[in-house]
């Protein structure tokens, strides 16, 4: 009886109250309800403050509900809203209103869902009995758990998904270990092997040592005997002629002296080769908590070479055939094992020369840029003093400081930025400065070769290609790169861009290749063969790039004045590495590289000097500061402001905002 009843009442719901429907109740009520809070005012009746039903215009022009407004003139003669004089001959229908009305309401009651026009219909009046009451509380408790096991449904299904999704990505995490483990094993197997093999190689080489020190040593005493007996032989033989005797015992005594001698040599030998083994094994417990400090980064980087062996299309570096069948090692394993012995090798920076460029305290002594030549044996600072300065290296490390001066000194025009050694023509040098002039200088003429004045703006770059040595190309204030000949009086090409230009640097294995940072954040890789669209945009840094610098064909290192080293693989258009630890918000520190190291300054007066693995510095060296009482500056303004390796050695080329240049080594 219940389902049956149940089912009546649905088909009365639908016959009779036909939610939706016209018939069901006025459109007009239900535009009223609904709509009152959200409906134009001039819709509302000014007595009533409800939507205008049979709406009735006075002669004073408003319009009021036919009821409210018969009502009102019952007990007052005039109009509610002015006040004028009214009666009910004074009123006339608003059709135009009442058509506009209704047209509203069917569009409302089109657009209301069944359950508000139910809930309107109730609001109006409409009957239902406790049956069909009780009915509706029985279909909507059945919806209730039927919507609750359904958002149940969900929930579980959303938990599932998490649980299967986390569950696939530990077992990945799983089999990336138990690859990395049998990686491990099978690299410690070959390390073990390897080194079991050198230590053999040690012993015999001692054995062999000790033996020959024996045999040596037998050989020379028995030679001594065989001398001792012979002048025995001669000594009695002329004995019998008158010569005394007595010299058998002396040369007896000579011989084993000697012979004691020897031993002392070998025990001294002895003695050396366990001296040395104790300084290996100290320079192994340092080398160890080196590695320790660093771990994370070394395992890192381990990890990242040997996963990369898997895939040969992303293995480029192919070790020398003849060193891998000696050492038994993958090339995963050579890589990251080289990495490990150059960074461990190094613990420090060591000062073996130091350069005052000029009076203490003076600001024209800052050295914005400091270059070695094409072969190492001179080095050339550029500062806002308006000069040139160029140095003998070997001189500034052997000599007594008496002897540090420039064997070359150009004066210029404006404050210089920037040099750049030409790495084919010895003798010449570019230079930029901040009125935007362009030099090529002859150091052995003190003279310039060309001078371009194109930029409108400081120039804070200019660079030397090292293929085409015939051509440079810098970077201006004036958002403009510029590629010069010296061929040339002007200029060859031209890029526009839309930021400041503050470092350009050509690719070290190509002139057509350049690669350009600016205020924008952004290094911008360009092929002069299409300058309309660049290569790609590194992005990653957050303030200015201040430099970019190539350690290979395919790695290039920039920094920024957001604290941060950046190295990126220009080939793949990928980021590698962020390096930090030295300080960079508003100077140019200066940035210098080689095949495996990263050096540049901070604002804390110190230098460092990074692995290109290692994210974290390698080693750093404070420069010390001088006696400030005399000087208005504060101590801790001072900066380096230049930096410059020596090729690929481990000496390096710093300078700071004091005109303080120190020669350093990395040391153990």
């Amino acid at each position: 009886m219940e389902d049956g009843s149940a089912g009546d009442f649905v088909l009365a719901v639908k016959s009779e109250v036909k939610i939706g429907s016209s018939d069901s109740f006025p459109e007009e009520n239900f535009v009223e309800v609904g709509q009152s809070e959200t409906t134009d005012k001039d819709l509302l009746c000014p007595i009533c403050m409800q939507i205008i039903k049979d709406a009735f215009l006075t002669a004073c022009g408003h319009s009021f509900c036919y009821m409210c407004i018969i009502t009102h003139l019952d007990n007052k003669s005039d109009c509610p809203c002015c006040a004028s004089a009214l009666t009910t001959n004074q009123l006339y229908p608003n059709f135009l209103l009442d058509k506009l009305l209704k047209t509203s309401a069917s569009q409302v009651s089109k657009s209301a869902s069944p359950l508000e026009q139910f809930r309107l219909a109730l609001l109006q009046g409409y009957q239902v009995s406790v049956k069909e009451v009780d009915t509706l509380l029985s279909l909507l408790s059945e919806k209730k758990r039927k919507l609750e096991q359904e958002e149940a449904e969900r929930n579980m299904q959303n938990l599932l998904d998490f649980l299967h999704f986390l569950r696939k990505k530990k077992i990945d995490e799983l089999n990336e270990v138990q690859t990395d483990m049998q990686y491990i094993k099978e690299d410690a197997s070959l390390v073990e092997r390897h080194r079991i093999e050198l230590y053999r190689a040690r012993d015999k080489y001692l054995s062999k040592m000790q033996m020959y020190s024996g045999e040596l040593q037998e050989s020379w005493f028995s030679s001594s005997i065989n001398k001792d007996n012979n002048d025995l032989m001669f000594a009695s033989g002329r004995t019998h002629g008158g010569v005394p005797t007595g010299n058998f015992q002396y040369k007896n005594v000579d011989a084993k002296s000697q012979a004691s001698s020897f031993g002392a040599q070998g025990k001294e030998t002895s003695s050396v080769l366990t001296s040395q083994h104790t300084s290996q094994s100290s320079l192994a417990v340092v080398r160890k908590k080196r590695v320790q400090s660093q771990f994370n980064d070394l395992q890192q980087c381990y990890l990242q070479k040997r996963r990369q062996l898997v895939n040969p299309l992303q293995n480029h570096d192919k070790r020398d055939a003849d060193v891998m069948q000696r050492e038994g090692y993958s090339s995963a394993l050579s890589d990251f094992q080289s990495v490990l012995s150059t960074f461990t090798q190094y613990s420090r920076l060591r000062v073996i020369a130091e350069l005052r460029h000029g009076e203490l305290f003076h600001s024209a002594n800052i050295v914005s840029s400091i270059e070695f030549d094409r072969d190492d044996e001179l080095f050339a600072t550029a500062d806002v003093s308006r000069r040139i300065k160029v140095f003998n290296f070997s001189t500034i490390v052997n000599e007594s400081p008496e002897a540090h001066r420039p064997v070359v000194e150009i004066p210029t025009r404006s404050k210089l930025s920037c040099l750049s050694w030409n790495k084919h023509t010895k003798n010449h040098i570019a230079s930029s400065d901040y009125e935007g002039t362009v030099f090529v200088w002859d150091v052995n003429t003190q003279q310039s070769v060309r001078e371009y004045e194109e930029h409108e703006k400081r120039v804070w770059s200019v660079d030397f290609s090292r293929i085409e040595p015939s051509m440079l190309v810098s970077g201006s204030d004036d958002c403009k790169v510029k590629i010069w000949c010296t061929n040339q009086e002007s200029s060859a090409m031209n890029i526009d861009m839309k930021a400041n230009i503050c470092c350009v640097k050509y690719n070290p294995v190509s002139s057509t290749h350049i690669a350009v940072g600016s205020v924008d954040h952004h290094i911008h890789y360009y092929d002069l063969r299409n300058t309309s669209h660049p290569l790609h945009i590194f992005s990653g840094h957050q303030k200015t790039v201040s430099y970019v610098k190539f350690l290979s064909n395919d790695e290039l290192a920039s920094a920024s004045t957001d604290s941060t080293l950046r190295l990126w693989d220009v080939k793949q258009c990928i980021p590698v590495r962020t390096f930090r630890g030295h300080t960079n918000e508003k100077n140019f520190v200066g940035l210098s590289v080689n095949s495996d190291f990263l050096a540049c300054g901070s604002e804390t007066n110190e230098v460092y000097t990074y692995h290109k693995a290692i994210s974290k510095p390698l080693t750093w060296h404070r420069f010390g500061t001088p006696n400030v009482e005399d000087s208005d500056d504060d101590a801790g303004s001072y900066f380096i402001s230049a930096v410059c390796w020596k090729n690929d050695s481990p000496t390096l080329l710093a300078a700071n905002s004091l005109g303080t240049i120190k020669v350093l080594v990395l040391a153990a």
